[in-house]
């Protein structure tokens, strides 16, 4: 790759052959460093691999799938590359049999488990082929990721910088943990691309970035949508850069032509059948379309031969207006939450999702932990907006991405989901602020003050000063009792050692169960159960969320309906407060305090089990 001449204003004070970090005997090493940041940056992964491999090996071996949408992410890889499930058939059969539940994913995750899954294969047996696949695949994002903060930084500050990006990312616990080992839903392939969009914008080179750009952005949404938003502002910032540079033109076009082409051909090879249908929270016909036509209009705009700042700015205005109206024209459906679930899943179900809440409901610990990183990338921003703001080149590329960092930020206090984009996009600030204070302190005479700044300026910006200070300052004590009870239930109800007596249980049946115990029953056993939280199948969570608020009568017309064969049960566990809560002497209620119906009959279980079954008299 060409290397990006950067000039002593651009990197903070620092030459093109790292200034006062390159001075004296060490010259001939900082220089070796610049030179090969690639075969390091691969190291730096490989030690983070390895690191994460033995931090978490109990949860390798034990197949630690902790979140529900990695359990049903690995059933869907097995349906497809074990049993051949049609590659545009994207429903879970194994919950809601026999129609399955419409799944709202792509595949693009699922080839990396699936291509790890067959070369572990050759030398190994399958469940120890599987355990290796969901170990590592979560991984391969992480190096695509890190190579673009590298980038970034290198770009944006000096050839040198690129260390600290890298160890900043180590720093932002609700991003790194994206990557672990087991974690392997798409949040860490969306993370990767929102890295390499920002690198595109970052990147001096206008056809280029443009085309980085679209590129992430159309493979991002190819994968999901839960980085729309920062999708749009990084195409409005795009044209913010046209609106004050007309030479920007060419950025603008590559973009527009990339994310086009990127999205269709995304939709074409990985569109779901059920997203063959206009659905709004996936790249369907209503996302395609307005990709195609966000597209146009960036190209059409590139193409227009506007001198006055003024009449670019109204040109950009005027057809992110077009691209509004057509939107709401063509799709209305779409104009609220993209979700569109009933008023009664929302109260019951989504409203109590713990990242749908904002930062501050969890507690002050929480929202520290959370957003210290953004806030001081935030600060970071505005100094690099500052030192540069007379480099015509370079402050519209710091104020672009910064812009982005402080719409992340700024959700936090709507939903606690945007943690890992905001710690992530905070990496080039808190990298700006870092290398700041690093070379001033690397110009001061005494070896002592170099040292203990370098040190003290990274615990500053990664924000561990701060963190460690709440730690040390606040001591909450240990939990409730009926906290206690709920956390040990979470834990334990998941692990494969407890689910095995079930998985035991003959004959297979259908379980009504949790709805966030569906996609891990379904994964440890051969059991079929109703519902996973997943809100395109808003009857089937109805049907389980009001079983367990409603009557034994209530719970018997839908299992008869639903033809459920047992009913199991993990008391304490989270979604059980609701039902308990809701619905004092409901079913649920009921059954955790050992009133059975006649209907029922116990399935032994280990006196050690949390589970409690039954199984339904016929």
């Amino acid at each position: 790759m060409r290397k990006v001449p950067v000039s002593p204003r651009a990197s903070c004070g620092v030459s093109r052959r790292g200034g006062a970090l390159n001075s004296g005997p060490g010259t001939n090493i900082a220089e070796l460093f610049q030179r090969h940041w690639k075969p390091l940056v691969l190291l730096f992964w490989l030690g983070t691999a390895i690191w994460f491999v033995w931090d978490r090996w109990n949860g390798i071996q034990g197949f630690g799938l902790g979140d529900t949408d990695d359990n049903l992410r690995i059933m869907q890889v097995r349906d497809w590359f074990l049993y051949g499930q049609d590659w545009y058939d994207l429903r879970q059969y194994h919950l809601s049999p026999p129609e399955g539940l419409n799944i709202h994913w792509s595949r693009i995750p699922d080839l990396p488990i699936a291509a790890l899954w067959w070369f572990f294969m050759l030398f190994m047996d399958g469940p120890a082929a599987e355990r290796w696949a969901v170990a590592i695949a979560p991984m391969i994002p992480l190096i695509i990721l890190m190579f673009a903060m590298a980038l970034t930084a290198r770009r944006l500050l000096s050839p040198f910088a690129f260390w600290l990006a890298l160890a900043l990312i180590l720093c932002g616990g609700s991003s790194l943990a994206q990557f672990a080992p087991t974690r392997i839903d798409h949040h860490g392939w969306q993370l990767a691309m929102l890295g390499v969009a920002v690198c595109g914008l970052a990147d001096p080179r206008k056809g280029r970035g443009g085309l980085t750009l679209g590129i992430a952005s159309g493979l991002s949404m190819s994968i999901g949508l839960e980085m729309l938003l920062y999708i749009v502002m990084a195409g409005m910032a795009v044209a913010l850069l046209w609106v004050k540079d007309a030479a920007q033109g060419r950025r603008l076009a590559a973009y527009g032509l990339s994310f086009a082409a990127t999205a269709s051909l995304g939709y074409l090879v990985f569109g779901s059948y059920d997203n063959a249908q206009p659905m709004c929270d996936a790249l369907s016909p209503v996302w395609l379309s307005v990709v195609l036509a966000a597209g146009a209009i960036a190209v059409a705009l590139a193409w227009l031969r506007l001198s006055s700042p003024w009449l670019r700015l109204g040109a950009a205005m005027l057809g992110g207006l077009l691209l509004a109206g057509m939107y709401a024209g063509l799709w209305p459906d779409c104009l609220g939450r993209l979700e569109r679930v009933p008023e009664e899943l929302d109260r019951f179900w989504l409203s109590n999702v713990r990242e749908a809440m904002p930062v501050w409901r969890h507690g002050m610990g929480t929202t520290i932990a959370i957003g210290t990183i953004p806030l001081i990338g935030l600060i970071g921003y505005v100094v690099m907006i500052v030192r540069t703001r007379r480099d015509a080149d370079m402050w519209p590329r710091w104020a672009a991405i910064g812009l982005i960092a402080l719409i992340a930020t700024a959700l936090l206090a709507w939903q606690t989901r945007a943690a890992a984009a905001s710690q992530l996009l905070a990496v080039p600030g808190c990298a700006a602020l870092g290398w700041v204070l690093i070379t001033w302190f690397q110009n001061q005479r005494l070896m002592l003050v170099r040292v203990f700044g370098v040190v003290v300026s990274f615990m500053l910006v990664s924000g561990a000063i701060v963190t460690e200070a709440w730690g040390w300052w606040d001591d909450e004590g240990p939990p409730s009792e009926a906290q206690q009870a709920i956390n040990n239930a979470n834990w334990r109800c998941p692990q494969p050692g407890f689910l095995h007596p079930v998985a035991m249980v003959e004959p297979k049946g259908h379980i009504l169960t949790f709805v966030d115990m569906g996609p891990r029953l379904v994964t440890l056993t051969e059991h079929t159960a109703i519902a996973g939280p997943y809100h395109r199948n808003a009857q089937a969570i109805l049907d389980v969320m009001r079983a367990f608020r409603g009557t034994p009568e209530d719970a018997k017309a839908m299992i008869d309906r639903r033809g459920v064969d047992y009913v199991l049960i993990c008391p304490n566990m989270s979604e059980s407060t609701i039902y308990r809560s809701e619905a004092k002497d409901g079913f649920y209620a009921q059954l955790s305090e050992n009133k059975v119906p006649e209907w029922l009959e116990t399935v032994p279980l280990p006196e050690n089990s949390p589970f409690r079954m039954w199984r339904v008299k016929r």
